[in-house]
């Protein structure tokens, strides 16, 4: 047991219900480092807006958000019949899809709660809107496990790289931490689970990408693994080529949102650079992906949906002063790339390591596909 790290994932649960289950709670990652600030979400539109203007984020996150959220409203239909019921419920999940297009967690938990729903459609509504929080409840569950397992894959890869006295290089790029999941992050869980296990957080050098323009990187995940003991530098995006040159760097660990049926990871952006930069260096680049994040139905990288945000994301909001000029065009400001599956040594999902070239015939090995 590690108390001070028990006690950060104590201090930073991402998504949680009160014990009268009458709304979402959330830690505002919009306010991060500077402010841990909880808020509650009871309406439709405010759960929308926390997932589209990135409150909460991290396709996990997003999940068990979304999750929580039907449950949530569904609990305060007044509806008698089913039907009555489920057109409440159906037009509540089609809203909420709207809020963000790539992050296939989203969705993945939505149809989830909606076939729950209409497999009981014979029961009465009563018993629905409890089966609804169970249901939300299991996926919350079932991710801190999913997450765990991940980790503990990745950190067997952590292991056969140390060397006695001397600290493990480890890059990563956005957030794909416990802000990002229910607990332990997918990215970082490697890092989280060899602390676990008794290594010291001197015994890890976290590099962080500060990932623009949201810089996930440098406001959620250094605040992360700082804030558990690990050694943790942050680096602009623009300089992980030079760190890998200079060998500090031994393995890069990355997340995603969705993962297409070839092994193409789609992530946030500037990851597909890291991988290339990776590739010429030799370093090895895992993504670490739920099941949940991987999509059968996207045949490769080029069908995924690639979410187009606010130019000002890149322009104002995170300055005092404008950092370019009023007139100038930033209309090009993709939230995320996709990596092409050759680039990436292995896939990380809870049910085992894919290895490539051929990820479709490893996820069908493991009945992911």
């Amino acid at each position: 047991m590690n108390r001070k790290l028990d006690e950060f994932f104590e201090k930073v649960i991402t998504v949680k219900l009160p014990e009268d289950r009458s709304y979402v709670d959330i830690i505002d990652q919009t306010l991060l480092p500077g402010t841990i600030k909880r808020i509650h979400l009871d309406t439709r539109e405010e759960i929308w807006e926390a997932i589209k203007k990135l409150r909460v984020r991290g396709a996990p996150a997003i999940g068990v958000c979304a999750a929580y959220g039907m449950a949530v409203l569904a609990g305060k239909y007044t509806a008698e019949s089913f039907d009555e019921f489920y057109d409440k419920f159906k037009s509540d999940k089609d809203y909420l899809a709207t809020s963000r297009p790539t992050a296939v967690n989203l969705f993945w938990a939505l149809d989830r709660m909606d076939a729950v729903c209409k497999k009981n459609a014979q029961k009465a509504v009563g018993e629905i809107k409890e089966i609804l929080f169970d249901e939300a409840q299991a996926i919350r569950d079932e991710d801190v496990q999913i997450s765990r397992s991940i980790g503990e894959i990745g950190f067997t890869l952590l292991q056969e790289r140390r060397e006695a006295g001397q600290e493990l290089g480890i890059m990563t790029h956005c957030n794909a931490g416990t802000l990002a999941t229910a607990k332990y992050g997918t990215a970082t869980a490697p890092m989280y689970i060899a602390l676990e296990h008794g290594w010291k957080g001197s015994d890890m050098h976290v590099y962080c990408d500060e990932t623009r323009p949201l810089l996930q990187g440098a406001r959620l995940t250094s605040f992360e693994l700082y804030n558990a003991g690990i050694t943790t530098s942050v680096q602009c995006d623009n300089m992980a080529s030079l760190l890998m040159k200079s060998g500090r760097v031994k393995i890069i660990f990355v997340g995603c949102d969705r993962v297409a049926a070839n092994g193409d990871a789609a992530n946030k952006i500037g990851t597909s650079g890291l991988a290339i930069i990776a590739k010429h260096y030799g370093v090895p680049f895992y993504v670490c992906a739920p099941s949940s994040t991987i999509d059968p139905k996207t045949p490769t990288g080029d069908q995924i949906p690639i979410e187009m945000r606010d130019p000002e994301e890149i322009k104002t909001m995170w300055y005092r002063e404008p950092m370019a000029p009023d007139g100038v065009d930033a209309s090009f400001n993709p939230a995320f790339d996709v990596t092409d599956h050759t680039l990436i040594t292995g896939i990380i999902t809870e049910k085992g390591l894919v290895s490539g070239p051929d990820y479709s015939q490893g996820f069908r090995e493991l009945g992911l596909i």
